[in-house]
């Protein structure tokens, strides 16, 4: 038999209990024929040997919104921004940048703002509308769930006409007198995308190739869109045409899973017997469902918004923020609303991917679940609650109880670690973002970057999840740190079964896609995790990135 690959290293990890380790893996057709002695003798068109490093199955971030950072590519990055002065400088840059091309219709875009990198400001509105004049603004706040804009922007989307009112689910914030502040929560940020969508198939697909070559760099072999098709988060309605044009031409460089938002589903009806007999669901045309597609773009959960951001004050929770007295931010509907649209969407076949930050989130995003599983069974891909930010130790157990698969993001830890810990206090601190009492109770612990709330350099966030160091080296909820050989399942096993794919990927093993991730050293032995490099990355037996080269 002559193979297309084998590769070689000092140590590869399986991650599978019947044959832990190898140090060869052989690949046919894309996919893993064989280890060790199984390919002994065997010769391969293609050949490499990565030496000291460490393979490991290919790492999959269980929730990330490509589309989103790769189009924010070319937006000005106010991450990296310290103080109000820096940014408006750097919206003055862009203005004069916009005038210089003649297009006096062009916005002024941004991305990655965070209030602490300027002392808890936010830019003040009359200072943007003297840099932009008439230009409409919009800068992506680093949650994505809130943005700031000037005043034209402001009167485009009509917030100041005197019969506006707030739509469904979010908030024009305003002073005590009344007058737009441009800062704009939630839902509101959906009346500035009506503006700017639908985003083109050719954009988008730019976008994708843009974000995925950087994910082949980082180790990423597979994703989970958090979102794709409707709501604020949706960029065209004809979204998913785009993944498979970027697939088709070969500008698709790691696998993705697509979660249409609950906004993009419709009634569906059929024979009674195909919605538990109640006649009706919701999904999408024709019946399809999660799974299907092929091994580059294939639909999974229907993601579900509950409530809002931490960091914005506006994830549901049951005691007031710090500082923030009578404020326990708020669910985006009713619980009725997400009650009728979440169970018409279970029932049609969609495993939940509910979004709860904060605990009062949580308690309704584990009521829908348990209605579901009791009223229509339970589905052998888990329902899943996403960012599980703030939950109290009564949830974990329910949530352990109920079999579902949870995406806290340990990167949050590290990046937003000290914010979060101010927003809740010290008495609730030690719920967020858990990890240990996860993995106890029986929950499947999937690991994701929330990309671009924070970054997709997964070996941070594996380490974040390991020491639960924040960036001023304290540590938040040390009873909460989890083993390296954890972290790593929680990017590879793991993070295959919350996604109901562990039949193809997340361990090493013979009939298995064939993507790895080759390590500087072992991930389960360096001292750090975070300082080890990706040497090289592999898609389907063919290198995605190989820093060698």
């Amino acid at each position: 038999m002559h193979l297309d690959m084998i590769l070689t290293a000092r140590e590869i990890l399986t991650m599978h209990p019947e044959r832990p380790s190898a140090t060869s893996v052989g690949v046919i057709n894309g996919r893993i024929v064989g280890f060790d002695e199984e390919i002994a003798g065997l010769s391969a068109a293609e050949t490499h040997d990565f030496g000291d490093a460490c393979i490991t199955p290919g790492l999959i971030d269980a929730h990330c919104h490509t589309a989103w950072w790769g189009l924010g590519l070319t937006s000005i990055d106010l991450s990296v921004t310290r103080g109000l002065d820096a940014l408006y400088a750097q919206i003055s840059e862009e203005v004069d940048r916009l005038d210089a091309l003649g297009d006096s219709d062009a916005w002024v875009h941004g991305t990655g703002f965070n209030q602490a990198h300027h002392g808890g400001a936010f830019p003040d509105i009359d200072r943007l509308d003297e840099i932009t004049g008439g230009r409409p603004l919009y800068l992506r706040h680093t949650s994505g769930h809130a943005s700031i804009t000037n005043t034209a922007t402001l009167r485009l989307v009509g917030a100041l006409d005197a019969d506006f009112e707030n739509p469904t689910g979010g908030v024009v914030v305003r002073d005590a007198q009344g007058a737009p502040t441009g800062l704009l929560e939630e839902a509101a940020q959906g009346l500035v995308q009506a503006l700017l969508l639908p985003y083109s198939t050719e954009r988008l697909v730019e976008a994708l190739e843009a974000a995925t070559s950087r994910y082949a760099a980082q180790g990423i072999t597979s994703f989970t869109e958090a979102g794709v098709g409707g709501g604020w988060i949706g960029h065209s309605p004809i979204e998913v045409a785009a993944y498979q044009a970027a697939s088709e031409r070969g500008r698709l460089h790691a696998r993705a899973q697509l979660m249409p938002a609950i906004d993009a589903l419709r009634p569906l009806s059929g024979h009674a017997s195909d919605f538990a007999r109640e006649g009706e669901g919701a999904g999408l045309d024709l019946g399809i469902r999660a799974g299907f597609g092929d091994d580059a773009v294939r639909f999974g959960h229907v993601k579900v918004f509950l409530d809002g951001s931490l960091l914005g004050a506006t994830a549901a929770v049951t005691e007031d923020y710090c500082g923030h007295e009578h404020n326990t931010g708020y669910l985006l509907d009713e619980p009725e609303v997400y009650r009728e649209r979440a169970l018409g969407a279970y029932r049609a076949g969609w495993p939940l991917a509910l979004h709860a930050i904060g605990d009062a989130a949580i308690d309704l995003a584990l009521d829908l679940i348990e209605e579901a599983q009791d009223r229509y069974g339970r589905r052998d891909v888990p329902c899943r609650i996403e960012h599980f930010g703030i939950a109290r130790p009564d949830q974990v157990e329910r949530a352990g109880r109920l079999r579902v698969a949870v995406t806290p993001q340990a990167g949050f830890i590290s990046a937003f670690g000290d914010q979060m810990a101010d927003r809740v206090g010290r008495d609730r601190e030690d719920w967020l973002y858990r990890g240990r009492s996860v993995i106890d109770a029986g929950i499947v612990l999937a690991g994701s970057s929330d990309l671009p709330v924070a970054d997709n350099n997964l070996r941070r966030g594996m380490q974040a999840a390991i020491d639960r160091r924040t960036e001023k080296d304290t540590v938040l909820g040390a009873a909460e740190a989890i083993t390296p050989e954890e972290a790593l399942r929680t990017h590879t096993e793991w993070a295959a079964r919350a996604t109901g794919q562990l039949a193809d990927k997340g361990t090493l093993e013979r009939g298995k896609l064939a993507d790895f991730t080759v390590f500087s050293a072992s991930p389960l032995t360096a001292p750090r995790v975070a300082d080890l490099d990706i040497v090289a990355t592999v898609l389907g037996g063919a290198l995605s990135y190989d820093s060698r080269s």
